[in-house]
């Protein structure tokens, strides 16, 4: 757990510093997401008045976080292993009867999540070979594969847009990180934008969501925010966000998905600093 205790004296500080703007002004923006930002910034301004988390309390947090978000974002790509398997698999046990891959992706996973948190600390601008290095991590049940765009045509089953042609993946990375590392928009609009149009392009063969969902995850943290951990059984609704953004061109539902993920994890650290937990 050194990477762990490594990001707390950067959350220690950084923690929430980084205030909710503002929506971009655009047509059609609700007033459920306007009120979950400012929901948002209050529970920073407590949560600057109130004391620090204890460093056993952020390292137990994030111990924890690891295992759920490992489960959860891999059950999203048809994983099979449970909660209580993730787990005993990511503390060095085999599970009978369970596909190698599923615990390959475990492992990968988890290993990329601890990259990702080594690359808070450097507060760098997200970059192409980032985003490679963290894919690299997981895809480690399909080594030709890792960290290197897709060549070939793919149709995502039951999505209601088509894949960047593989002729087109590098040039919309490139515009898609640009544009993202030049946007003044507040962090839950301009990482639901990145992350819908990130898995619209689907760059790699596979591994697209584990990857973006980490690349969220980066940049949260990067911004002084706890990362979120989109569940298994809201998988669903986060389909339909994608969905509503490709039939009327909407990030709206991503947004509002991301801002509550957030607001109950800004939340449950209240409740352990007032003792209700």
């Amino acid at each position: 757990m050194d990477k762990v205790n490594q990001v707390l004296a950067v959350f220690n500080t950084s923690l929430f510093d980084n205030l909710v703007k503002e929506p971009e002004a655009r047509y059609g923006v609700s007033s459920e997401l306007r009120t979950l930002l400012k929901q948002i910034k209050s529970c920073k301004a407590k949560l600057d008045k109130a004391r620090a988390l204890t460093e056993g309390e952020q390292k137990r947090l994030y111990e924890d976080f690891i295992v759920e978000h490992t489960y959860n974002s891999n059950a999203i790509e048809g994983n099979t292993l449970t909660l209580r398997e993730t787990d005993m698999v990511l503390r060095g046990l085999t599970i009978d009867k369970k596909p190698l891959k599923d615990h390959l992706e475990t492992v990968g996973y988890k290993d990329a999540f601890y990259f990702v948190i080594d690359l808070v600390k450097h507060t760098q601008p997200l970059t192409e070979y980032t985003i490679k290095q963290i894919h690299q991590l997981v895809l480690a049940d399909k080594p030709s594969d890792r960290g290197v765009y897709r060549s070939i045509p793919v149709r995502i089953m039951g999505a209601s847009h088509t894949p960047a042609q593989p002729y087109l993946i590098a040039p919309k990375m490139e515009y898609l990180i640009e544009s993202y590392n030049e946007s003044d928009n507040n962090i839950v609009s301009k990482l639901a934008q990145f992350h819908i149009d990130f898995e619209s392009i689907h760059p790699f063969v596979d591994g697209n969501g584990r990857t973006g969902r980490l690349l969220v995850n980066l940049e949260l943290m990067k911004a002084g925010f706890p990362p979120i951990d989109i569940k298994f059984t809201d998988r669903m609704r986060y389909y339909a966000a994608f969905d509503e953004y490709h039939t009327n061109g909407s990030p709206e539902a991503m947004e509002i998905l991301f801002a509550e993920y957030l607001l109950q994890q800004l939340n449950d650290r209240l409740e352990i600093l007032n003792g209700n937990y």
